[in-house]
């Protein structure tokens, strides 16, 4: 039954990534809570999901003129290298730590979706 399911999630997961609304961390949830997978091959997945979904997007938002590829290029390439550290020094944390980091900001990133108002114009 997940073998029927994964194609449509998987697709609606990268809808929501590229409309910006986090769909990295419903992969997370999806892979660990429903397909039963082990956190480090969920990390791993959700960190190659993220890389054409995000490609994708900045392609599409470029194409309208809201993105500069100029601007965006420091921020892909600190990205990248950002992934690529973290990935090796999160093989060396213990996974229970990383869970409960990982928990830690969706709670405080759902909370702070939560109250946010947006500041007034002067």
């Amino acid at each position: 039954m997940l073998d029927y399911l994964t194609l449509p999630v998987a697709a609606l997961l990268g809808l929501l990534a590229g409309l910006g609304v986090g769909g990295g961390s419903l992969l997370m949830l999806w892979l660990t809570l429903v397909a039963g997978m082990d956190y480090t091959a969920a990390r791993t997945i959700n960190l190659l999901f993220f890389l054409p979904s995000a490609c994708i997007a900045t392609l599409f938002r470029q194409k309208q003129g809201t993105v500069s590829i100029k601007k965006v290029l420091p921020a892909i390439i600190a990205g990248c290298v950002a992934a690529a550290v973290f990935s090796y020094v999160g093989n060396r944390i213990d996974t229970g730590l990383l869970k409960k980091i990982f928990g830690g900001l969706l709670l405080f990133t759902g909370t702070r979706e939560l109250l946010y108002r947006p500041r007034k114009a002067k």
